[in-house]
């Protein structure tokens, strides 16, 4: 692919990290392939996790193609850059379209970024992961690497404005590969991937230079403001169901 439009993305977001001076700590970034195809599985915790998560990958001097919603590639602002980043849109209702894309990426030798829980988790802990990214690495032969993002709900989240304050403190953590092959059961190695991605997570939490109590940005079980995850999983469906009642 020529990358005209990446590179700049990325020397602009380098940019942005300076003028905000963000803490950025990156442990595991030795497990990104330098070539051939990857599934990197990510956890979503904010708007923003499309950019920290493919800063993750630039060690190894790689770029990551994200599986994002479609309805970014029409926007007159992000559809231009999503196209010129050649990521890949994801219609709900025509999702095969997507997967079969994806599974070329993976075929080309290229990285693509997938949040296994396909929205944002309101109680900043792991909700259910859907099967398609074990499917898709089982299917083209790659392995999936777990990532988790912590810090990144500080600065644009659900239900939060804007908050772009320097000195943050991010955390980028990226696990061993894990294979998937057809002979593995997609529920399996699913929740496999769910487990490795929740210790993780929750290292992530632990070792996180803040910890302040009652913290809107820190879960309900680590003394956090959060909502509970049956709490958040309550709003996601008020919130779905305003959103069929405008479309």
């Amino acid at each position: 692919m020529r990358d005209l439009v990446y590179p700049p993305v990325i020397g602009f977001a380098k940019t942005a990290f300076l003028a905000l001076d963000l803490k950025i700590r990156r442990t595991g970034t030795e497990h990104v392939p330098r070539t051939g195809g990857a599934l990197i599985a990510i956890n979503h915790i904010s708007y923003v996790d499309f950019i920290l998560g493919g800063y993750g990958a630039v060690p190894a001097k790689r770029l990551t193609r994200f599986m994002a919603k479609e309805v970014l590639f029409r926007n007159r602002y992000s559809g231009p850059l999503m196209r010129g980043m050649h990521h890949i849109p994801v219609d709900r209702d025509a999702g095969a379209t997507s997967y079969r894309t994806a599974l070329e990426y993976l075929a080309a030798g290229e990285l693509v970024g997938v949040f296994p829980e396909a929205t944002i988790s309101r109680s900043f802990e792991l909700k259910e992961f859907k099967s398609g990214t074990v499917r898709m690495a089982a299917e083209a032969g790659v392995p999936v690497l777990p990532m988790i993002l912590w810090g990144t709900q500080r600065m644009f989240t659900k239900d939060r404005p804007r908050d772009f304050s320097r000195h943050r403190p991010i955390s980028i953590s990226i696990g061993a590969p894990i294979t998937v092959t057809a002979a593995d059961d997609p529920a399996a190695a699913t929740a496999n991937l769910r487990s490795v991605m929740a210790g993780m997570l929750d290292e992530s939490i632990r070792s996180y230079p803040e910890q302040p109590a009652g913290a809107w940005w820190l879960p309900a079980s680590y003394g956090g403001g959060a909502p509970t995850p049956d709490e958040a999983e309550r709003l996601d469906r008020e919130e779905l169901a305003e959103r069929r009642k405008k479309a």
